[in-house]
């Protein structure tokens, strides 16, 4: 690898730019840097989200949704380019047809809580909605690799249900949004 930073601080972006992967300098609040902003704090509530006791078999394939954001922050990052694909996203689709099939049907609007991971997923989820618009965003204005909204729209869907898998695996329950409560 190599070292791929060697300086930190560089000033170069005190002029209110930064630089892409191509080289090329744009606006720190470009629609480009937003998107990455927001995929990158997507990837840190994660990361966090990894530091919370899991089901063993739900922290690697977390950590490749890790990497896979990491990926998306490159794509993002060299304008043309475009690493996600298909296989990305079917891999999504298997572990939503997985986890879901253990949840019982929803029949209320749940709220975001529970135990202290699934509250972490919900998080997550919400920060995977901005990105995802914020991509979207981009995406009007210049060309965005389709399999990146795909995924991103997919991977909220997966947090959500880890919402609810990870209330179960903690021994709760999701938390019913009650309809005509009094106040």
């Amino acid at each position: 690898m190599g070292n791929r930073l060697s300086r930190i601080v560089t000033r170069t972006g005190d002029d209110g730019s930064t630089g892409l992967g191509d080289g090329s300098r744009v606006a720190k609040d470009s629609l480009r840097i937003h998107a990455l902003g927001e995929v990158d704090e997507l990837n840190s509530q994660l990361g966090l989200l990894l530091c919370e006791a899991l089901p063993a078999a739900l922290a690697p394939a977390l950590r490749d949704i890790q990497h896979d954001l990491f990926d998306l922050g490159g794509e993002l990052c060299i304008p043309g380019r475009a690493v996600l694909s298909d296989d990305h996203l079917a891999r999504l689709d298997g572990l939503l047809d997985h986890y879901n099939a253990t949840l019982p049907p929803l029949r209320e609007f749940i709220l975001p809580g529970g135990s202290r991971s699934a509250a972490l997923a919900h998080v997550c989820r919400t920060v995977c909605r901005r990105a995802e618009r914020s991509v979207v965003a981009l995406d009007h204005d210049e060309a965005v690799n389709p399999a990146a909204r795909r995924y991103l729209n997919r991977l909220s869907d997966l947090f959500f249900v880890l919402a609810r898998v990870l209330n179960r695996a903690a021994g709760g329950a999701d938390v019913l949004w009650r309809n005509g409560r009094a106040s």
